[in-house]
């Protein structure tokens, strides 16, 4: 499937070393396309795994990440408004 995952960390209470680690647990399993916002193909499987790794270090009183699923990536339509970072290239 592929997914859109969007995070939210606090900077409350260590909020630097969370969104730390957060970022590192993201990386492994999608593709970091801006800021807190990551996407690509995953198994249920995987995300399973990446849900486990996420919820040792998510201060579930203080921050948030939200999964947006679908079945295929054609299936979502993407414009891109502003500023195209060639990094991205393979996505538009």
């Amino acid at each position: 499937m592929y997914v859109v995952l969007v995070y939210d960390i606090s900077g409350n209470e260590n909020g630097q070393k969370t969104l730390g680690r957060v970022y590192k647990i993201c990386k492994k399993y999608l593709t970091h396309i801006q800021n807190s916002v990551f996407e690509g193909e995953i198994t249920p499987g995987q995300i399973t795994k990446l849900n486990a790794e996420l919820n040792k270090f998510i201060r579930k009183d203080l921050d948030s990440v939200i999964i947006f699923k679908s079945r295929n990536e054609r299936w979502l339509d993407k414009e891109f408004w502003g500023i195209k970072d060639d990094a991205l290239s393979n996505f538009y």
